[in-house]
């Protein structure tokens, strides 16, 4: 594993050049090489990594380079996004640009299983079921000499953190894994899963992830970015961990999230009665910006009854399929005791839906007997989805316009500049 950081500072395009060139020195020809990288989603600094990369595979005769778009059950990126993503300019050509599409049958292939037994294990017996590992074919049938996987690494709510073998199991993957892996990461717990290294949701990644690699017959290289965004949406690139194959994987994640903890995790003095998560553009849909309430579901972090307020007024849609806005207007926001009775009515509801409205409404309690629901803070929406949308979901409205820095100024309020970022945790007495 190589790996270079700088947590006070910032890495140069030297320096990454030097790494990217350390790290391909062993390949003497590499004529076909697949680029997996995050999509719009992930702030990075891919746009400088590529440009490197590309420099040194065509030193090494490159022919052909395709990218995939890692993009799990996010939209589709377009041309133009894909191109100012990988930093593609003048000199640099693709030969195609991939964007996965989890939905579609013809584009994936199973590899194996994993078995009831051990996802049973994970999940404290919540659930008892198998997991196909089903994966992109791209990256077994496309007779490729090189993968290279490119991945940012912060604290998440369903992985501990991301990056590493996330980028294959489920960002890749097919609807079932994608289902049952964000499932089983709810059953567990966001408190339990975020901001830690190893856990039962990455414990299942890491075993679906390894049915993957005992199929794949290029060596695979992981760049694991560690990163820091600053004011005017400047990114400083503060860590570079590369690993090859299955174990390089799992020892350039574990080196990056150690890294992200010192960088992405700010500690609290008290609990919180108002926070106001700004949330980037690259957020376009609420199904990504729920980070907004994810990162601050630590416990004390809020106030019992406390307010977590998303600003982001460029936000006009939940998800931006379809079928995923409709189910997510049907269940609404909930804490996970309504969610497991809705889903012994409507058991063919995705699993991906149920975690992401239990994830953004975060604990509560649900009285079966008289239908009450007490979630333990409330979620505000200040987007451009309208308050009677807002309300039939469960969630609570105000206007934008309203939204003002100047009147989060208390001790017990939260102005955070660039939302669903950084994990928040109360300073322990």
């Amino acid at each position: 594993m190589l790996s270079m950081e700088d947590i006070k500072g910032e890495l140069t395009d030297v320096q990454l050049e030097e790494m990217v060139r350390e790290a391909l020195k062993d390949f003497h020809q590499i004529r076909k090489v697949l680029l997996i990288h995050p999509d719009y989603s992930r702030v990075d600094f891919t746009d400088r990594l590529v440009p490197i990369l590309y420099r040194e595979l065509k030193k090494k005769n490159l022919i052909q380079i395709d990218s995939l778009n890692a993009g799990g059950t996010h939209r589709k990126m377009t041309d133009q996004e894909i191109r100012s993503k990988l930093g593609i300019r003048e000199g640099i050509v693709f030969t195609n640009h991939y964007n996965h599409q989890f939905d579609n049958p013809k584009q994936l292939v199973q590899v194996g299983e994993i078995d009831s037994s051990f996802v049973s294990e994970q999940t404290g017996q919540q659930l008892r079921q198998s997991i196909p590992v089903v994966v992109n074919r791209l990256i077994l049938e496309g007779d490729y000499d090189l993968i290279i996987a490119l991945s940012g690494t912060s604290p998440h709510e369903s992985a501990g953190y991301a990056g590493g073998l996330k980028v294959f199991f489920p960002g890749i993957s097919g609807p079932q894994v994608i289902d049952l892996l964000h499932w089983t990461a709810v059953l567990v717990g966001i408190p339990e899963i975020i901001g830690t290294i190893d856990n039962p949701a990455r414990r299942v990644i890491n075993e679906g992830s390894s049915y993957i690699f005992k199929a794949i017959k290029a060596p695979v290289i992981s760049l694991n970015m560690l990163l820091q965004e600053v004011e005017g949406n400047k990114v400083l690139p503060k860590g570079l961990y590369i690993g090859m194959n299955y174990d390089g994987f799992q020892e350039a994640y574990q080196a990056a999230a150690m890294a992200s903890s010192k960088i992405h995790i700010i500690y609290i003095d008290q609990p919180l009665e108002q926070a106001v998560q700004v949330m980037d553009l690259c957020y376009d849909e609420f199904w990504t910006a729920g980070k907004g309430s994810y990162k601050l579901q630590s416990p004390g972090v809020m106030a019992k009854g406390g307010e977590i307020i998303i600003y982001a007024p460029h936000i006009h849609r939940f998800h931006s399929q379809q079928d995923m806005e409709k189910s997510i207007r049907e269940l609404g926001y909930h804490c996970k005791d309504y969610v497991l009775e809705y889903l012994k009515k409507f058991p063919d509801t995705s699993r991906n839906v149920a975690a992401h409205v239990i994830n953004v409404r975060g604990s509560g309690i649900y009285n079966l007997d008289n239908g009450e629901e007490k979630c333990d803070f409330q979620v505000t929406l200040a987007t451009g989805i309208p308050e009677e949308v807002c309300k039939d979901v469960g969630l609570s409205y105000r206007d934008p316009v309203t939204i003002k820095k100047k009147n989060f100024r208390q001790k017990s309020q939260l102005w955070i500049e660039h939302g669903g970022k950084y994990l928040y945790k109360l300073k322990r007495k």
